[in-house]
Protein backbone atom coordinates (compact mmCIF):
# COMPACT_ATOMS: atom_id res chain seq x y z
CA UNK A 1 0.00 0.00 0.00
CA UNK A 2 1.44 3.35 -0.92
CA UNK A 3 1.52 6.53 1.55
CA UNK A 4 -1.00 7.81 -0.35
CA UNK A 5 -3.79 4.80 0.23
CA UNK A 6 -2.91 5.21 3.61
CA UNK A 7 -3.26 9.30 4.12
CA UNK A 8 -6.87 8.68 2.18
CA UNK A 9 -7.77 5.89 4.81
CA UNK A 10 -6.71 7.42 7.31
CA UNK A 11 -8.58 11.16 6.39
CA UNK A 12 -11.52 9.05 5.33
CA UNK A 13 -11.76 7.83 9.52
CA UNK A 14 -12.94 11.46 9.66
CA UNK A 15 -16.37 10.57 8.44
CA UNK A 16 -16.37 8.35 12.18
CA UNK A 17 -16.45 11.33 13.98
CA UNK A 18 -19.07 13.92 12.33
CA UNK A 19 -21.51 12.39 14.59
CA UNK A 20 -19.50 13.99 17.93
CA UNK A 21 -19.55 17.48 15.47
CA UNK A 22 -16.00 17.20 15.56
CA UNK A 23 -14.09 19.49 12.62
CA UNK A 24 -11.44 18.43 10.40
CA UNK A 25 -8.57 20.64 12.16
CA UNK A 26 -9.81 18.96 15.55
CA UNK A 27 -9.57 15.48 14.26
CA UNK A 28 -5.77 15.87 12.84
CA UNK A 29 -4.68 17.20 15.97
CA UNK A 30 -6.74 14.15 17.82
CA UNK A 31 -5.39 11.67 15.18
CA UNK A 32 -2.21 12.79 16.36
CA UNK A 33 -2.43 12.10 19.82
CA UNK A 34 -3.24 8.71 18.72
CA UNK A 35 -0.73 8.18 15.77
CA UNK A 36 2.09 8.85 17.42
CA UNK A 37 1.95 6.06 19.99
CA UNK A 38 1.26 3.86 17.25
CA UNK A 39 4.23 5.03 15.27
CA UNK A 40 6.14 4.71 18.57
CA UNK A 41 5.62 1.34 18.70
CA UNK A 42 6.10 0.78 15.16
CA UNK A 43 9.30 2.00 15.24
CA UNK A 44 10.59 0.49 18.71
CA UNK A 45 10.97 3.29 20.86
CA UNK A 46 8.29 4.00 22.82
CA UNK A 47 10.40 3.21 25.48
CA UNK A 48 13.53 5.30 24.46
CA UNK A 49 10.95 8.11 24.28
CA UNK A 50 9.93 7.97 27.69
CA UNK A 51 6.07 6.52 26.96
CA UNK A 52 5.63 4.05 30.27
CA UNK A 53 4.74 0.62 29.51
CA UNK A 54 1.12 1.25 30.98
CA UNK A 55 0.16 4.00 28.64
CA UNK A 56 1.90 2.01 25.29
CA UNK A 57 0.17 1.27 21.96
CA UNK A 58 -0.87 -2.38 23.07
CA UNK A 59 -2.60 -1.17 25.97
CA UNK A 60 -4.50 1.63 24.78
CA UNK A 61 -5.92 -1.05 21.53
CA UNK A 62 -6.30 -3.82 24.17
CA UNK A 63 -9.29 -0.73 25.74
CA UNK A 64 -12.94 -0.90 24.66
CA UNK A 65 -16.06 0.96 25.89
CA UNK A 66 -16.70 3.14 28.69
CA UNK A 67 -13.07 1.74 30.07
CA UNK A 68 -11.19 2.53 26.96
CA UNK A 69 -12.82 6.44 27.23
CA UNK A 70 -11.78 7.01 30.74
CA UNK A 71 -8.42 5.38 29.88
CA UNK A 72 -7.65 7.62 26.80
CA UNK A 73 -8.36 10.83 28.56
CA UNK A 74 -6.08 9.39 32.00
CA UNK A 75 -3.52 8.89 29.00
CA UNK A 76 -3.44 12.20 27.44
CA UNK A 77 -3.18 13.64 31.05
CA UNK A 78 -0.46 11.68 32.00
CA UNK A 79 1.90 12.07 28.54
CA UNK A 80 1.00 15.83 29.04
CA UNK A 81 1.82 16.45 32.47
CA UNK A 82 3.79 13.79 33.88
CA UNK A 83 6.32 12.93 30.76
CA UNK A 84 9.32 15.00 29.74
CA UNK A 85 10.93 16.36 26.18
CA UNK A 86 8.81 16.18 22.80
CA UNK A 87 6.39 13.91 24.02
CA UNK A 88 4.92 16.56 26.81
CA UNK A 89 5.32 19.07 24.40
CA UNK A 90 3.19 17.00 22.27
CA UNK A 91 0.38 16.26 24.09
CA UNK A 92 0.65 19.26 26.54
CA UNK A 93 -2.96 20.73 27.12
CA UNK A 94 -4.00 17.84 25.28
CA UNK A 95 -8.20 16.66 25.74
CA UNK A 96 -10.27 14.61 23.28
CA UNK A 97 -13.55 15.37 21.68
CA UNK A 98 -14.37 12.56 21.00
CA UNK A 99 -17.56 11.53 23.19
CA UNK A 100 -18.59 8.42 22.10
CA UNK A 101 -16.54 5.03 22.56
CA UNK A 102 -17.21 3.15 19.79
CA UNK A 103 -15.90 5.74 17.45
CA UNK A 104 -12.95 5.65 19.58
CA UNK A 105 -12.22 2.10 19.29
CA UNK A 106 -13.33 1.92 15.64
CA UNK A 107 -10.23 4.45 14.69
CA UNK A 108 -7.63 2.68 17.20
CA UNK A 109 -8.71 -0.49 15.17
CA UNK A 110 -8.58 1.03 11.73
CA UNK A 111 -4.84 2.62 12.60
CA UNK A 112 -3.94 -0.56 13.86
CA UNK A 113 -4.91 -2.75 10.43
CA UNK A 114 -2.89 -0.45 7.97
CA UNK A 115 0.05 -1.05 6.40
CA UNK A 116 2.72 -0.02 8.79
CA UNK A 117 5.23 -1.80 6.85
CA UNK A 118 4.77 0.36 3.75
CA UNK A 119 4.55 3.28 5.52
CA UNK A 120 7.81 2.98 7.52
CA UNK A 121 9.63 2.01 4.22
CA UNK A 122 8.28 5.18 2.63
CA UNK A 123 8.52 7.26 5.80
CA UNK A 124 6.40 8.23 8.53
CA UNK A 125 7.27 11.98 8.20
CA UNK A 126 6.28 11.58 4.25
CA UNK A 127 2.80 9.77 5.74
CA UNK A 128 2.01 12.91 8.55
CA UNK A 129 2.82 15.54 5.66
CA UNK A 130 0.51 13.69 3.30
CA UNK A 131 -2.36 14.27 6.24
CA UNK A 132 -1.60 17.57 6.94
CA UNK A 133 -1.80 18.37 3.10
CA UNK A 134 -5.20 16.70 2.97
CA UNK A 135 -6.83 19.32 5.77
CA UNK A 136 -5.07 22.26 4.29
CA UNK A 137 -7.12 20.99 0.72
CA UNK A 138 -10.27 20.76 2.56
CA UNK A 139 -11.97 24.71 2.78
CA UNK A 140 -14.15 23.56 5.86
CA UNK A 141 -10.99 23.05 8.01
CA UNK A 142 -9.27 26.46 7.55
CA UNK A 143 -5.78 24.55 7.88
CA UNK A 144 -5.12 26.30 4.36
CA UNK A 145 -3.27 29.45 6.49
CA UNK A 146 -1.10 27.02 8.02
CA UNK A 147 0.14 25.00 4.57
CA UNK A 148 2.44 26.83 1.97
CA UNK A 149 2.03 24.71 -1.32
CA UNK A 150 4.69 22.15 -1.35
CA UNK A 151 6.14 22.95 -4.83
CA UNK A 152 6.47 26.59 -4.15
CA UNK A 153 8.65 25.65 -0.82
CA UNK A 154 10.47 23.46 -3.06
CA UNK A 155 11.59 26.19 -4.86
CA UNK A 156 12.24 28.77 -2.53
CA UNK A 157 14.63 26.04 -0.14
CA UNK A 158 16.02 24.89 -3.62
CA UNK A 159 17.31 28.49 -4.13
CA UNK A 160 17.84 29.90 -1.44
CA UNK A 161 20.41 26.72 -0.66
CA UNK A 162 20.69 26.10 3.08
CA UNK A 163 24.26 24.96 3.56
CA UNK A 164 25.40 22.34 6.81
CA UNK A 165 26.39 24.21 9.89
CA UNK A 166 23.80 27.61 9.03
CA UNK A 167 21.25 28.34 11.44
CA UNK A 168 17.84 28.35 10.23
CA UNK A 169 14.32 29.61 10.86
CA UNK A 170 10.87 29.90 10.56
CA UNK A 171 9.18 32.52 12.60
CA UNK A 172 5.56 31.94 11.33
CA UNK A 173 5.99 28.12 10.95
CA UNK A 174 2.99 26.37 10.66
CA UNK A 175 3.11 22.45 10.60
CA UNK A 176 7.21 23.48 9.81
CA UNK A 177 7.21 22.89 5.92
CA UNK A 178 9.86 25.14 4.92
CA UNK A 179 12.24 23.68 7.94
CA UNK A 180 11.75 19.92 6.81
CA UNK A 181 12.19 21.29 3.02
CA UNK A 182 15.84 22.97 4.33
CA UNK A 183 16.45 19.78 6.10
CA UNK A 184 15.95 17.57 3.62
CA UNK A 185 17.90 19.91 0.90
CA UNK A 186 20.87 19.90 3.15
CA UNK A 187 20.59 16.00 3.60
CA UNK A 188 20.20 15.77 -0.36
CA UNK A 189 23.46 17.62 -0.47
CA UNK A 190 25.30 15.86 2.15
CA UNK A 191 24.60 11.91 1.33
CA UNK A 192 21.83 12.34 4.01
CA UNK A 193 24.75 14.24 6.51
CA UNK A 194 27.31 10.93 5.61
CA UNK A 195 29.70 13.55 4.41
CA UNK A 196 29.59 16.12 7.07
CA UNK A 197 32.00 15.42 10.64
CA UNK A 198 29.98 13.52 13.75
CA UNK A 199 29.79 17.54 15.11
CA UNK A 200 27.95 18.87 12.25
CA UNK A 201 25.86 16.18 11.52
CA UNK A 202 24.71 16.34 15.15
CA UNK A 203 24.09 19.81 15.09
CA UNK A 204 22.17 19.52 11.60
CA UNK A 205 19.71 17.01 13.51
CA UNK A 206 19.47 18.99 16.99
CA UNK A 207 19.98 22.72 16.41
CA UNK A 208 19.96 24.09 12.68
CA UNK A 209 16.41 24.07 11.63
CA UNK A 210 14.02 26.12 14.67
CA UNK A 211 10.97 27.92 14.54
CA UNK A 212 8.02 29.85 16.14
CA UNK A 213 4.32 29.05 16.14
CA UNK A 214 1.41 31.28 17.89
CA UNK A 215 -1.20 28.78 17.59
CA UNK A 216 -1.07 26.00 20.24
CA UNK A 217 -2.73 23.34 18.29
CA UNK A 218 -0.91 23.67 14.73
CA UNK A 219 2.33 23.88 17.10
CA UNK A 220 1.45 20.30 18.18
CA UNK A 221 1.40 19.43 14.60
CA UNK A 222 4.47 21.44 13.61
CA UNK A 223 6.44 19.40 16.62
CA UNK A 224 4.54 16.04 15.67
CA UNK A 225 6.01 16.60 12.20
CA UNK A 226 9.46 17.22 13.27
CA UNK A 227 9.80 14.44 15.50
CA UNK A 228 8.86 12.17 12.30
CA UNK A 229 11.80 13.67 10.18
CA UNK A 230 14.31 13.10 12.53
CA UNK A 231 14.33 16.94 13.53
CA UNK A 232 15.23 18.05 16.85
CA UNK A 233 15.36 21.60 16.73
CA UNK A 234 13.75 24.18 18.59
CA UNK A 235 10.20 24.98 17.99
CA UNK A 236 8.74 27.99 20.19
CA UNK A 237 5.05 27.84 20.98
CA UNK A 238 4.71 31.99 20.88
CA UNK A 239 3.96 35.30 18.26
CA UNK A 240 7.41 36.58 16.82
CA UNK A 241 6.08 39.92 16.93
CA UNK A 242 6.05 39.71 20.82
CA UNK A 243 8.49 40.69 22.79
CA UNK A 244 9.80 36.79 22.37
CA UNK A 245 10.81 37.16 19.02
CA UNK A 246 13.23 39.89 20.26
CA UNK A 247 16.12 36.88 21.28
CA UNK A 248 15.05 35.38 17.63
CA UNK A 249 18.61 36.33 15.96
CA UNK A 250 21.57 35.58 14.37
CA UNK A 251 19.95 33.48 11.85
CA UNK A 252 21.97 32.33 8.32
CA UNK A 253 18.78 31.48 6.76
CA UNK A 254 14.65 32.84 6.63
CA UNK A 255 12.72 30.71 4.73
CA UNK A 256 8.52 31.35 6.25
CA UNK A 257 5.23 32.47 4.48
CA UNK A 258 3.67 34.66 7.35
CA UNK A 259 -0.01 34.87 7.98
CA UNK A 260 -1.96 37.00 6.16
CA UNK A 261 -4.37 39.75 7.18
CA UNK A 262 -3.81 42.82 9.78
CA UNK A 263 -3.46 43.29 13.55
CA UNK A 264 -6.67 44.61 14.86
CA UNK A 265 -6.99 46.56 18.18
CA UNK A 266 -7.20 44.87 21.64
CA UNK A 267 -4.61 41.68 20.34
CA UNK A 268 -1.08 41.16 21.84
CA UNK A 269 1.26 43.73 22.13
CA UNK A 270 3.57 44.18 19.04
CA UNK A 271 7.68 44.50 19.55
CA UNK A 272 8.23 47.41 21.11
CA UNK A 273 11.68 47.26 19.87
CA UNK A 274 10.86 47.94 16.02
CA UNK A 275 11.69 51.15 14.50
CA UNK A 276 8.62 51.61 12.48
CA UNK A 277 5.71 51.03 14.45
CA UNK A 278 2.63 49.73 12.40
CA UNK A 279 -0.72 47.42 12.71
CA UNK A 280 0.43 45.57 9.53
CA UNK A 281 1.11 41.61 10.39
CA UNK A 282 2.87 41.96 6.85
CA UNK A 283 5.31 44.34 7.70
CA UNK A 284 6.21 43.72 11.54
CA UNK A 285 7.02 39.79 10.26
CA UNK A 286 8.90 41.55 7.40
CA UNK A 287 10.81 43.80 10.29
CA UNK A 288 12.00 40.98 11.97
CA UNK A 289 13.18 38.75 9.19
CA UNK A 290 15.58 41.11 7.99
CA UNK A 291 16.77 42.37 11.27
CA UNK A 292 16.91 38.95 12.59
CA UNK A 293 19.56 37.53 10.11
CA UNK A 294 23.11 37.78 10.44
CA UNK A 295 25.45 40.77 9.24
CA UNK A 296 27.67 39.07 7.49
CA UNK A 297 26.56 39.49 4.03
CA UNK A 298 25.89 36.56 3.43
CA UNK A 299 22.37 35.53 5.30
CA UNK A 300 19.29 35.46 3.24
CA UNK A 301 15.62 35.05 3.27
CA UNK A 302 12.51 34.07 1.19
CA UNK A 303 9.27 35.54 2.44
CA UNK A 304 6.04 34.75 0.99
CA UNK A 305 4.14 37.97 1.74
CA UNK A 306 0.86 39.71 -0.12
CA UNK A 307 0.85 42.35 -2.47
CA UNK A 308 0.03 45.13 0.14
CA UNK A 309 3.53 45.17 1.36
CA UNK A 310 4.50 46.34 -1.93
CA UNK A 311 2.78 49.57 -2.12
CA UNK A 312 1.48 50.56 1.41
CA UNK A 313 2.55 53.92 2.33
CA UNK A 314 3.77 55.85 5.51
CA UNK A 315 5.94 53.04 7.45
CA UNK A 316 4.88 50.92 4.59
CA UNK A 317 7.06 52.78 2.72
CA UNK A 318 9.84 53.76 5.27
CA UNK A 319 9.95 49.88 6.09
CA UNK A 320 10.87 49.05 2.32
CA UNK A 321 13.65 51.45 2.58
CA UNK A 322 15.05 50.46 5.56
CA UNK A 323 14.97 46.86 3.76
CA UNK A 324 16.82 48.00 0.87
CA UNK A 325 19.19 50.06 2.70
CA UNK A 326 19.72 46.86 5.21
CA UNK A 327 19.81 44.24 2.87
CA UNK A 328 20.42 43.73 -1.26
CA UNK A 329 17.00 42.65 -2.14
CA UNK A 330 17.83 40.93 -5.28
CA UNK A 331 14.11 39.35 -6.23
CA UNK A 332 10.92 39.62 -6.17
CA UNK A 333 8.67 36.65 -7.38
CA UNK A 334 5.41 38.06 -8.22
CA UNK A 335 3.29 35.21 -7.95
CA UNK A 336 0.23 33.64 -9.48
CA UNK A 337 -3.39 33.75 -8.35
CA UNK A 338 -5.41 30.76 -6.71
CA UNK A 339 -2.52 29.10 -4.92
CA UNK A 340 -3.54 29.65 -1.39
CA UNK A 341 -6.42 29.04 1.17
CA UNK A 342 -8.35 32.70 0.40
CA UNK A 343 -9.02 32.68 -3.13
CA UNK A 344 -7.79 35.70 -5.09
CA UNK A 345 -5.30 36.82 -2.50
CA UNK A 346 -2.09 37.93 -4.55
CA UNK A 347 1.73 37.31 -2.86
CA UNK A 348 5.09 37.39 -3.70
CA UNK A 349 8.05 35.70 -2.86
CA UNK A 350 11.24 38.39 -1.74
CA UNK A 351 14.67 37.41 -1.77
CA UNK A 352 17.43 38.87 0.38
CA UNK A 353 20.37 39.09 1.49
CA UNK A 354 21.49 40.67 4.89
CA UNK A 355 24.44 43.47 4.06
CA UNK A 356 27.55 44.37 6.51
CA UNK A 357 26.59 47.60 6.59
CA UNK A 358 23.29 49.64 7.09
CA UNK A 359 23.20 51.56 3.96
CA UNK A 360 23.11 51.13 0.12
CA UNK A 361 22.66 47.27 0.20
CA UNK A 362 20.07 47.10 -3.15
CA UNK A 363 21.50 48.42 -6.33
CA UNK A 364 18.83 46.85 -8.78
CA UNK A 365 15.61 45.08 -7.95
CA UNK A 366 14.51 42.15 -10.24
CA UNK A 367 10.85 41.03 -11.02
CA UNK A 368 9.95 37.92 -12.24
CA UNK A 369 6.02 37.76 -12.98
CA UNK A 370 4.48 34.37 -12.73
CA UNK A 371 0.78 36.45 -12.20
CA UNK A 372 0.05 37.53 -15.45
CA UNK A 373 -1.22 35.43 -18.66
CA UNK A 374 -0.91 32.17 -16.44
CA UNK A 375 -3.25 29.37 -16.72
CA UNK A 376 -5.77 29.59 -13.62
CA UNK A 377 -4.74 27.58 -10.66
CA UNK A 378 -6.53 25.82 -7.99
CA UNK A 379 -7.53 22.74 -6.41
CA UNK A 380 -8.40 21.06 -10.31
CA UNK A 381 -5.36 23.12 -11.47
CA UNK A 382 -2.87 22.89 -8.64
CA UNK A 383 0.27 24.51 -8.80
CA UNK A 384 3.57 22.57 -9.72
CA UNK A 385 7.28 22.45 -9.29
CA UNK A 386 7.47 22.92 -13.66
CA UNK A 387 5.58 25.88 -13.11
CA UNK A 388 8.68 27.38 -11.99
CA UNK A 389 11.26 26.18 -14.40
CA UNK A 390 11.67 29.65 -15.88
CA UNK A 391 11.97 31.16 -13.04
CA UNK A 392 14.71 29.37 -11.63
CA UNK A 393 16.85 29.64 -15.07
CA UNK A 394 16.59 33.46 -14.62
CA UNK A 395 17.09 33.81 -11.43
CA UNK A 396 20.21 31.34 -11.54
CA UNK A 397 21.62 33.34 -13.85
CA UNK A 398 24.75 34.76 -14.18
CA UNK A 399 23.98 37.47 -15.91
CA UNK A 400 20.15 38.19 -15.74
CA UNK A 401 20.30 40.96 -18.03
CA UNK A 402 21.12 39.05 -21.06
CA UNK A 403 18.21 36.48 -20.13
CA UNK A 404 15.62 36.75 -22.99
CA UNK A 405 12.07 36.25 -20.94
CA UNK A 406 9.70 38.89 -20.91
CA UNK A 407 8.43 37.80 -16.96
CA UNK A 408 12.00 39.51 -16.35
CA UNK A 409 11.94 43.06 -15.76
CA UNK A 410 14.65 45.18 -13.71
CA UNK A 411 14.58 48.65 -12.23
CA UNK A 412 17.20 50.47 -9.90
CA UNK A 413 17.17 52.00 -6.63
CA UNK A 414 17.17 55.85 -7.84
CA UNK A 415 14.03 54.55 -10.11
CA UNK A 416 12.31 52.73 -6.91
CA UNK A 417 12.89 55.75 -4.91
CA UNK A 418 11.25 58.06 -7.17
CA UNK A 419 7.92 56.11 -6.77
CA UNK A 420 7.78 56.57 -3.33
CA UNK A 421 10.29 53.05 -3.00
CA UNK A 422 6.79 50.71 -4.02
CA UNK A 423 7.78 47.55 -5.32
CA UNK A 424 4.75 46.52 -6.89
CA UNK A 425 6.34 46.62 -10.29
CA UNK A 426 7.48 44.04 -13.11
CA UNK A 427 4.11 42.74 -14.25
CA UNK A 428 3.73 42.21 -18.00
CA UNK A 429 1.54 42.84 -20.87
CA UNK A 430 -1.80 41.45 -19.86
CA UNK A 431 -3.52 39.81 -23.14
CA UNK A 432 -6.17 40.20 -21.36
CA UNK A 433 -5.94 43.76 -21.71
CA UNK A 434 -7.32 45.05 -25.18
CA UNK A 435 -5.38 48.42 -25.43
CA UNK A 436 -2.32 49.93 -23.49
CA UNK A 437 -2.26 52.99 -25.11
CA UNK A 438 -3.61 55.23 -22.20
CA UNK A 439 -1.41 53.22 -19.68
CA UNK A 440 1.28 54.78 -18.40
CA UNK A 441 4.39 53.35 -17.90
CA UNK A 442 4.76 51.48 -14.69
CA UNK A 443 7.84 53.42 -13.96
CA UNK A 444 9.69 56.55 -15.48
CA UNK A 445 13.07 57.23 -16.06
CA UNK A 446 14.97 59.84 -13.41
CA UNK A 447 15.05 62.51 -16.44
CA UNK A 448 11.38 62.03 -17.18
CA UNK A 449 10.73 62.39 -13.39
CA UNK A 450 12.24 65.03 -12.54
CA UNK A 451 11.72 66.91 -15.51
CA UNK A 452 7.89 66.80 -14.56
CA UNK A 453 8.51 67.72 -10.71
CA UNK A 454 10.36 70.87 -12.67
CA UNK A 455 7.46 71.17 -14.26
CA UNK A 456 5.11 71.12 -11.49
CA UNK A 457 7.38 73.09 -9.44
CA UNK A 458 7.63 76.36 -12.26
CA UNK A 459 3.47 75.89 -12.60
CA UNK A 460 2.73 76.35 -8.38
CA UNK A 461 5.66 78.99 -8.19
CA UNK A 462 3.59 80.80 -10.90
CA UNK A 463 0.49 80.32 -9.28
CA UNK A 464 1.97 82.15 -6.04
CA UNK A 465 3.28 84.86 -7.71
CA UNK A 466 -0.33 85.77 -9.28
CA UNK A 467 -1.68 85.46 -5.87
CA UNK A 468 0.84 87.72 -4.63
CA UNK A 469 0.14 90.24 -7.35
CA UNK A 470 -3.69 90.52 -6.62
CA UNK A 471 -3.28 90.81 -3.30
Amino acid sequence: MQTQEIVSKLWNLCNVLRDDGITYHQYVTELTYILFLKMAKETGKETEMGIPKEYQWDVLASKDGIELKKYYKELLEYLGEKCSGRIKEIYAGASSNIDEPKNLKKIINSINELDWFSAKEEGFGDLYEGLLEKNANEKKSGAGQYFTPRPLIEVMTRLIKPQPGELCNDPACGTFGFMIAAYHYVASQTDDFFDLDEKTAEFEKKKAFTGTELVHDTHRLALMNAMLHDIEGEIKLGDSLSNLGKDMTGYDVVLTNPPFGTKKGGERATRDDFTFQTSNKQLNFLQHIYRSLKTDGKARAAVVLPDNVLFADNEGERIRADLMDKCDLNMVLRLPTGIFYAQGVKTNVLFFTRGTQDKGNTKEVWFYDLRTNMPSLGKTNPLKVEHFADFEKAYNAEDRHSVKDERLTSFTREQIALKANSLDLGLIRDEAVVDYEDLPDPIESGEEAIAMLEEATDLIQSVVNELRAES
